[in-house]
């Protein structure tokens, strides 16, 4: 895979010069990027999680140079790298701690690791904290101060980001908008990670709009998605998405619920840090502005909250899709990195 962003030659790029890495659990991206946040190269390897961390930070640190070979960079001209990865984690002690889908990874001091494989300070951040500075450096949010990103996929993850500050907390565990509680009844659903219940997560990602979906169907709902449930064709969002499109009041049913509980879980953050602007990142967008079925779940989003806040509130907060869809990862891990460099000069 590329970067869905525009390539810049380095005689078009300004220094200081910073890589970002993205770490998933299939794969890694990895950016050079430019003071302005343009990319001058890029490139994507396997995670390989089974292998190990110490595999994947050499990997890494091989990526990272061969990145600034192919631009003509010399590796010595980067000034800081930045590096995202799943939480749980020690942002102060550069330690992973024990991330989910990452089972092999755990206990793991990944921030001195690449900083001694790669000759250079190394930044480390949770990888939807890093999506969130991304949007807010060089997407939805450039134009503003604060934002909120929750991002939509196999769970719910987020960050926030106050008046240019983003917000890590005294556990490392700042901004994990998805396991804000939107159900606290004793039978409340279970989250995807850690079992949490009643969380966001469990009711609007995408691992959640499949559960719920193939609990109705199970129930003998009415749905053109009964003929792959009942011929063990696994239920997905994007399925349920594609139900949608076509007309299945199911599937519009579900993502419309899907569209409350996010509402909800908004409201509650909104009035905590009230930043202005609320962006909606991550795989699972129902097709986003480009679709039907992604402006409706935008506007009943928006509707919802609209409902629950309070009017200057609802007026003053935008709620909108990224646009950087997944290079916000990579570019945010660099931003950050810049920002850190800004701050201490080093």
């Amino acid at each position: 895979m590329t970067t869905n962003q525009t390539i810049v030659s380095i005689s078009n790029a300004q220094e200081p010069f910073f890589l970002g890495v993205d770490v998933g659990g299939t794969n890694i991206k990895i950016g050079l990027v430019d003071d302005l946040g343009k990319t001058l190269g890029f490139e994507e390897i396997e995670t390989q999680e089974p292998d190990g961390p110490q595999a994947a930070v050499i990997r890494i640190a091989e990526t990272c140079r061969r990145i600034c070979a192919q631009v003509g960079l010399d590796f010595s001209q980067i000034t800081r790298i930045g590096l995202g990865t799943p939480g749980s984690m020690d942002i102060k002690n550069g330690l992973l701690l024990e991330p989910p889908n990452h089972p092999h990874w755990h206990h793991f001091a990944i921030r001195e690791t690449l900083e001694k494989a790669t000759g250079h300070k190394v930044t480390f951040v949770n990888d939807a904290n890093a999506a969130a500075f991304g949007e807010f450096w060089v997407g939805t949010g450039e134009k503003y101060q604060s934002l909120l990103l929750l991002t939509l996929g196999t769970g719910v993850g987020g960050g926030i980001i106050i008046d240019g500050h983003l917000i890590h907390g005294f556990n490392s565990f700042g901004g994990e908008c998805g396991h804000v509680i939107v159900d606290s009844s004793p039978n409340a659903r279970l989250c995807v990670w850690g079992g949490g219940r009643g969380h966001l997560e469990a009711y609007a990602s995408a691992s959640a709009v499949a559960a719920r979906t193939q609990e109705q169907l199970a129930a003998g709902a009415a749905s053109s998605l009964q003929a792959l449930y009942k011929n063990g064709t696994k239920i997905t969002s994007k399925r349920v998405y594609e139900a949608a499109e076509k007309g299945d009041a199911l599937a519009q049913q579900i993502i419309d619920e899907t569209a409350d509980y996010l509402a909800i879980g908004i409201t509650t953050m909104v009035h905590v840090v009230d930043p202005g602007l609320v962006v909606l990142g991550g795989a699972m967008d129902f097709g986003g502005h480009d679709s039907p079925v992604g402006q409706r779940f935008l506007e009943r989003i928006r509707s919802e909250f609209k409902q629950l806040t309070f009017s200057n509130v609802s007026e003053g907060t935008m709620i909108d899709f990224a646009t950087l869809g997944g290079d916000a990862g990579y570019l945010g891990a660099a931003g950050i990195a810049r920002d850190d460099y800004k701050k201490n000069k080093n």
